[in-house]
């Protein structure tokens, strides 16, 4: 049987697209095994449906901190672990998503000689991506524009795939979303969604704003991890995290205000989902999304707020632009050249396995 290793880990968005592929892996004969950290939130997700080895990782911080001076030994610690889980799992090919679990298995994996694939989500190239790429043979962009931010060797690894979407969120029924949150399908419906960790910005304007917003939409908020708070308005349904509920929850929203991770922004484009876009700050990430979002707006698929313009006034004038340009945004993301990247990231992964 062939075996491949999926790995990545540290936030939902380096797990998901690895989701979408499971099943597609399996029906085409695939043994699929899983390395990830010992706590991550992609043990969360995948530690119940696929073998998970734990390794050890150092986080890759941009910033100063003492646990700097000590995590390169854990990275190291990690290539050791990760180099005894492949030694005995033997796998055809790696497919990595990035985060900081990543480094050492790419690096393991060049070491004994076995192929990787990296993906990208995002428009620039992520730090664990930009250090593996040395040691891997492929890297999967989901922008055609991620090439400008690649250089030499770098830049001919990359390949223009798109990102894979998890078949399940195209078979949603909007009928049972709104059951699910006890709507009338009178009134529009705004999807909030903060991200696998939840936004205080967002769960703040919502919520201060509550009132005023439930005037005019009925608010599915799915707030993070520990964020639930006392709510006594039927036009508002809470929760910490959607997994089986997602695909019926994004049937029933008519729009959708998200942060700018690139995995939802394509989701939102290809089940065409009119939506505004909060990315985060440069105060508390390295820019990603921002360039997203930019990217997003500039196509005519999103509207865009900085978060640090965000308002409850900002935010109803926008909602009330996007309804009324909804049909122009539709139209937009219907002839977007993003789309689901399963199949070409799957035939990619087995002409790399062929010629291991």
């Amino acid at each position: 049987m062939k075996r491949i290793v999926l790995t990545g880990g540290g936030t939902a968005g380096h797990v998901t697209p690895h989701l979408a592929l499971v099943n597609h892996l399996r029906a085409k004969g695939w043994e699929i095994h899983y390395i990830g950290t010992h706590g991550g939130i992609e043990r969360q997700l995948v530690g119940a449906e696929l073998p998970y080895y734990p390794i050890s990782a150092g986080k890759l911080r941009r910033y100063f901190d003492l646990k700097n001076l000590s995590d390169p030994l854990r990275v190291l610690k990690g290539v050791a672990d990760a180099y005894r889980h492949l030694r005995r799992i033997r796998p055809a090919v790696v497919f990595s998503k990035g985060g900081f679990v990543a480094v050492p298995v790419t690096v393991a994996a060049w070491l004994l000689r076995i192929p990787v694939i990296l993906h990208e989500s995002d428009l620039t190239p992520g730090l664990a991506n930009r250090l593996s790429l040395p040691f891997a043979r492929i890297l999967c962009v989901t922008f055609p524009d991620t090439t400008r931010y690649l250089k030499g060797r770098g830049a001919q690894k990359a390949v223009v795939t798109g990102t894979p979407i998890r078949a399940e969120l195209f078979s949603g029924s909007r009928e049972e979303g709104l059951n699910m949150c006890r709507f009338s399908p009178g009134l529009p419906v705004l999807l909030v969604m903060g991200g696998s960790l939840g936004s205080a910005v967002l769960n703040e304007v919502i919520r201060e704003n509550l009132a005023e917003l439930t005037k005019h939409y009925q608010i599915i908020h799915l707030c993070g991890r520990g964020n639930l708070v006392p709510a006594a308005n039927r036009r508002y349904f809470q929760l910490e995290y959607a997994t089986e509920e997602l695909p019926h929850l994004l049937a029933a929203a008519d729009f959708v205000l998200s942060r700018a991770g690139a995995n939802a922004l394509v989701e939102l484009v290809s089940l065409g989902k009119p939506n505004i876009l909060v990315p985060l700050s440069r105060q508390a990430s390295r820019g990603d999304q921002i360039l997203n979002a930019a990217s997003f707006a500039k196509q005519g698929l999103s509207l865009v707020i900085q978060e640090e313009e965000l308002s409850g006034e900002v935010l109803q004038e926008r909602l009330a632009q996007l309804q009324q340009e909804r049909e122009r945004f539709i139209a937009a993301m219907a002839a977007s050249p993003i789309k689901d990247g399963t199949g070409r990231i799957l035939q990619l992964i087995e002409e790399t396995a062929r010629q291991y």
